[in-house]
């Protein structure tokens, strides 16, 4: 992983509006408190977050998360004011700026308008099909100053990293 990805990841959790998610038993993140799960239902990844090697190289910018199906309620992932709400390419997306932190959702069909405030859990639109093959899912993606890290972040549901020594002599 880059030093880049790295700084963005520890810059992201700063820029958070509150303090970093606490650790609960096993090493698992909860979620941050000013952050909600964007559909209702079963809390499951379909497809994770995969941090690509290289600005352009392939990669999975953000996570794919299960929903009941196309027409389903997305709500906000965290508070902020609306940044885009519209068509990109061929897909309806929903954009929230908080901070330093810009919070993607697609296919998103919008109930909401570039300036509009909402906080998390507050309606943002209808979830549309066609994103994952197998299952209805919305993908969220989160930018801090421009860099994409890991929803799950501020989900929750993250493993917390373990350091090890550089040799078996701790040295």
């Amino acid at each position: 992983m880059s030093v880049a990805i790295l700084l963005a990841i520890a810059f992201g959790m700063l820029a958070a509006p509150t303090s970093a998610a606490p650790v609960i038993d096993g090493g698992v993140s909860r979620a941050h408190p000013d952050w909600a799960w964007p559909v209702d239902g079963v809390r499951t990844v379909v497809r994770p977050f995969a941090a690509p090697p290289s600005p352009y190289a392939a990669g999975h910018r953000g996570v794919d998360l299960a929903a009941p199906g196309a027409g389903a309620v997305v709500r906000a992932a965290t508070h902020g004011v609306v940044h885009f709400a519209g068509t990109v390419v061929d897909r309806p997306v929903v954009t929230v700026r908080s901070g330093h932190l810009l919070v993607t959702v697609e296919p998103v069909e919008p109930s909401v308008e570039a300036g509009d405030w909402v906080r998390a859990g507050d309606a943002i639109g209808l979830l549309q099909g066609g994103h994952c093959a197998a299952t209805p899912c919305v993908h969220l993606g989160v930018r801090v100053d421009g860099e994409y890290v890991s929803p799950l972040l501020y989900l929750g549901g993250l493993r917390r990293a373990v350091l090890l020594p550089l040799s078996a002599h701790g040295e």
